[in-house]
């Protein structure tokens, strides 16, 4: 039985959330002159939030496609070759193309920021390690502990403002890359898919930064 594309999308998007993790911890190690010690506990935060996030920008996506199409539909012709010049008419449509990136870098990034800032900030404390789980040579077994989640530790004005703090840092730099990612997405990638598969890969670089970022704000 086929995987529906929607979990495909969002177990890529899990491993590549995870990699970036990986590579980020791997650049602190080098930066900081340490030996490398792998933590678990931040590259499993980051798969989870890869997990519930992708879901729901999947189904935004399909929705700008289907409110806004890439691309005109072509006249109908009649004849033998009326399906290959059909294939061969499609037009992008600019204006729709430029609403969608519009709308995506506005309401779908001040809603993916604003979750994203909650959610791994709340995680993150959730995930609080006591003393003797600290070391990130322990993070497998704390993970395992069955105890590695616990929201009663959270204290909800603090992460609050953190988002506050954190939200417009976050949007601004985002501004940076994903305009350009949207605009290439909507102009030549034509599957929901293939737009997924795209912003993942070039979300290993801004995962990279979110990452080193979620750090220093669980060490603060």
């Amino acid at each position: 039985m086929a995987v529906p594309p929607i979990v495909n999308a969002t177990l890529q998007s899990a491993v590549l959330s995870a990699t970036s993790n990986l590579i980020a911890q791997v650049l602190t190690s080098y930066q900081s002159n340490e030996p490398f010690i792998l933590d678990w506990v931040p590259v499993v935060q980051f798969t989870i939030w890869a997990i519930v996030n992708t879901p729901y920008n999947y189904l935004w996506q399909d929705y700008l496609e289907q409110t806004f199409p890439a691309y005109d539909k072509p006249p109908q012709q009649s004849g033998k070759g009326a399906k290959s010049s059909a294939a061969g008419d499609r037009k992008l449509n600019v204006k729709n193309t430029l609403v969608k990136t519009l709308l995506d870098q506005t309401i779908g990034s001040v809603v993916n920021t604003f979750l994203f800032a909650l959610f791994v900030s709340s995680l993150q404390e959730a995930m609080q390690r006591p003393e003797h789980w600290a070391h990130p040579s322990k993070s497998a077994a704390f993970l395992l502990s069955g105890s590695a989640i616990d929201y009663s530790r959270v204290d909800w004005d603090a992460i609050f403002a953190r988002v506050r703090r954190e939200f417009f840092p976050i949007l601004v730099a985002g501004w940076r890359l994903w305009p350009l990612v949207s605009l290439v997405n909507f102009a030549f990638i034509t599957s929901i898919q293939g737009r997924n598969l795209v912003a993942s890969v070039a979300g290993i670089g801004w995962g990279v930064y979110m990452s080193l970022l979620a750090s220093r704000g669980s060490d603060s």
